[in-house]
């Protein structure tokens, strides 16, 4: 088994300080305070995603807003029940700042949102929104579901493609497959994941972080096409959670269906060694590598 630290650069984000980005991008202002205020993170290069060295992983942003949406006006016995979240454009591997709000407030349920912004070649701009249902816990053991669990990992570690897709955050997972599981022509296929670095340095992750920034990867655990003759990049991510995961490991059991018209749909199983915690699915744009 590989140490952690030999996996990518990491942390994902350092965050240097809470700020705000000009509107027309040339400056950015520490200590602001009030409505205005947002946090600003220097994205690292494990950040990095498969298809640019410039664009960002779908997780890492993704996870980012997560954490803005738990720590936006917290409340008391509630928890995240449904994520999702739109990917606007390329998030570059750049200085990012993230701002959260709650669009609508109520004592048992409360719907939130998160922004993430980034300088572009037009400007500031708002690259990838997520929005979060935030609800009342209670006790329903006497009732909860008797979820399925999916097969342990194995001892041997494996990597995704790592001929095309060993750079940046892929890099910095460490990948097993599920104990017995044979990779057949068609169905789902499953692997479990660990990120190897914090979300933001020096800050410990959520099990609702740790969640996110594995979902991310069903894409790639349920593709079946050749990365280097087909692009498959999703728009979007939407998970509904049915308990929070426990421990670093997360199992992804993902299926693709691509369509005769170029668009996809990845769904996913997610899982902790207890069993299967949250259910999710990913919009793809399929496109041949040469029509790039």
């Amino acid at each position: 088994m590989a140490d952690e630290t030999d996996f990518g650069a990491g942390p994902y984000y350092r965050l240097p300080g809470v700020a705000r980005l000009a509107d027309e991008g040339t400056s950015v202002a520490d200590g602001v305070d009030g409505t205005d205020a947002a946090e600003r993170f220097v994205s690292t290069s494990s950040t990095e995603g498969p298809w640019s060295h410039t664009m960002q992983h779908g997780s890492p942003p993704a996870a980012l807003l997560t954490r803005a949406l738990e720590r936006c006006e917290p409340q008391p016995g509630t928890r995240l029940a449904r994520i999702a979240v739109e990917l606007l454009g390329p998030v570059p591997v750049d200085e990012v700042t993230v701002r959260a709000r709650v669009d609508r407030p109520g004592r048992r349920i409360e719907l939130i949102t998160a922004e993430l912004e980034a300088r572009t070649p037009r400007g500031v701009r708002t690259v990838a929104r997520a929005h979060g249902w935030r609800i009342a816990v209670n006790d329903s053991t006497a009732i909860a579901t008797e979820e399925p669990v999916m097969p342990p990992r194995s001892d041997d570690e494996t990597r995704f493609a790592p001929e095309f897709f060993g750079n940046g955050f892929v890099e910095s997972v460490e990948v097993r497959a599920a104990r017995g599981d044979v990779d057949a022509p068609t169905g789902p296929r499953r692997r479990w994941v660990r990120t190897a670095h914090p979300l933001v340095e020096g800050q410990p992750d959520s099990p609702a972080v740790v969640l996110v920034l594995a979902s991310d990867l069903a894409n790639g655990v349920g593709a079946r096409t050749d990365p280097r003759a087909w692009t498959f990049l999703n728009t979007d991510l939407t998970l509904h959670i049915t308990r929070l995961p426990e421990g670093e490991w997360i199992g992804v059991e993902a299926e693709t269906s691509i369509g005769p018209d170029g668009i996809g749909v990845c769904r996913a199983n997610l899982y902790d060694e207890r069993g299967r915690v949250a259910s999710s699915a990913q919009i793809l744009e399929v496109r041949p590598v040469d029509a790039h």
